[in-house]
């Protein structure tokens, strides 16, 4: 995580290891803090909400709690998720306006948690990646030279950024 005196959006470069939930999206592996992840949960049935964004798959009923569902491959762009059986939702938290809010993450699978060293994480790269560069915290070093992208959910799941998006695809149509 980065240190709160280094500049916005700089990359934490001290030597103590942090620990990352990993999961797959395709080919691609990714990663985010597990300390912003509550909990894992298999896919099941979910109640779709008229009038979202194709990102937004429908909300979950966690314990009493609405909670929304997005679809990580339609949020960066792509087409929707194909469900399969190892499919499961990452219940983390998101912050609107100051307060906690619970979000789920659909995605092909959960792999395992990773330390991964502050120095072992480069900056985003500035091309070649299939995700939106904000939406990238850096490229943490892994086993044989791979890397993993690590998400930075406070821009790729920035609350009100997805409420503007859900407000535009609820404009209606001139006849």
């Amino acid at each position: 995580m980065s240190s709160p005196l280094a500049p916005k959006g700089a990359v934490s470069l001290d030597a103590g290891a942090s620990q990352y939930l990993t999961f797959s999206l395709g080919e691609e592996i990714f990663a985010m803090d597990i300390s912003t992840v509550r909990e894992i949960i298999q896919y099941g049935p979910l109640t779709t909400v008229p009038l979202m964004p194709e990102f937004v798959r429908g909300v979950i009923n966690l314990r009493g709690a609405v909670v929304p569902v997005i679809d990580l491959q339609a949020r960066f762009g792509r087409a929707q998720a194909v469900v399969g059986k190892k499919t499961c939702i990452v219940v983390f938290d998101a912050v609107r306006a100051g307060e906690r809010v619970e979000l789920g993450l659909l995605v092909d699978a959960v792999s395992e948690v990773i330390d991964i060293p502050g120095n072992q994480i480069e900056p985003p790269p500035n091309f070649g990646t299939s995700v939106r560069r904000d939406f990238i915290k850096g490229m943490g070093k892994v086993a044989q030279g791979r890397f993993v992208i690590i998400l930075e959910p406070d821009k790729a799941f920035d609350m009100n950024e997805m409420a503007a998006l859900c407000a535009q695809s609820q404009v209606p149509v001139a006849a």
